[in-house]
């Protein structure tokens, strides 16, 4: 099997903006329930918003990608994927260099597959299906093509699920207040202070922010703060310099939280994903 670098490249590059590429026009009009591509980004790139008439299961295997919707940010970091649902316009972005694969799958290719937007872990039969449908291209139609891709699909049900998404309120002053700590995450800023930049009463605030995210504001910031921390610690950085950047006041505060989130504190959560 071909190493991810060395597979179906789709590169346009100009100022550090991409557009969909060529392949697009293939995936649109090919019968073939499942299609894969590889491709490569340079540093800080973006992708114009865009839409696709298939499911997508995007995968970086090198840098993060963020993936952005009318409704919410994703992030994506090595070892996970993201099921992007057909017709979700979505734009993307990535933190240092990316390689990632994504495939491209037929509404009708498979009954039972995901319908909504979300993170999930990768398997490590899904590296490997992803990696050899991506190799085998979209001219092959032989047995073997048709099992790999088979197999693909039936796998992307069985993928776990992460918490990795951040809804946005449609709200614009939540919404501003949320854009304003995802660029600057910090554990010391509390709800009152949320509440008095927007000018509301705490409880006016917080049944507000759960009826437009589904969410507590302290279960997204502790949200925020893991998105925040995953690309650094995967990239080496150690726990200690992490969690006092993000405004801990102490390291088991910090891997308490990411426990909570992610169901393993940081360094068993990063060993056991990279061994499925």
């Amino acid at each position: 099997m071909k190493s991810p670098s060395t597979l179906h490249k789709d590169l346009h590059l100009s100022q550090n903006t991409f557009r969909p590429g060529p392949h697009r026009a293939l995936v649109e009009a090919s019968d073939i329930p499942v299609l894969a591509f590889a491709h490569r980004f340079g540093r800080d790139e973006h992708v114009f918003e865009h839409e696709h008439s298939r499911s997508q299961l995007l995968h970086p295997i090198t840098g993060v990608v963020i993936v952005t919707t009318p409704t919410g940010r994703w992030m994506v970091p090595p070892d996970h994927a993201l099921w992007i649902p057909a017709g979700v316009r979505h734009a993307v972005d990535t933190i240092g260099g990316v390689e990632m694969m994504s495939a491209y799958v037929r509404l009708d290719a498979l009954d039972g597959l995901p319908r909504h937007l979300h993170v999930t872990g990768m398997t490590r039969l899904m590296r490997s299906l992803l990696a050899e449908t991506v190799w085998i291209g979209p001219e092959a139609t032989d047995v073997r093509a048709h099992l790999v891709r088979s197999t693909l699909l039936h796998e992307i049900p069985m993928l776990p699920e992460r918490p990795l998404g951040l809804p946005l309120p449609r709200n614009q002053r939540l919404a501003d207040l949320c854009r304003d700590f995802v660029a600057l995450p910090s554990a010391r800023i509390g709800i009152d202070t949320w509440a008095d930049r927007v000018g509301m009463s705490r409880r006016t605030f917080t049944r507000l922010f759960r009826q437009q995210t589904g969410l507590s504001l302290s279960a997204w910031r502790q949200q925020a703060c893991v998105m925040a921390a995953l690309p650094r610690l995967s990239a080496g950085e150690t726990v200690t310099v992490v969690a006092l950047d993000l405004g801990y006041d102490s390291i088991p505060a910090f891997t308490t939280m990411f426990s909570r989130v992610m169901g393993a504190p940081p360094k068993a959560y990063l060993r056991n994903q990279r061994a499925e």
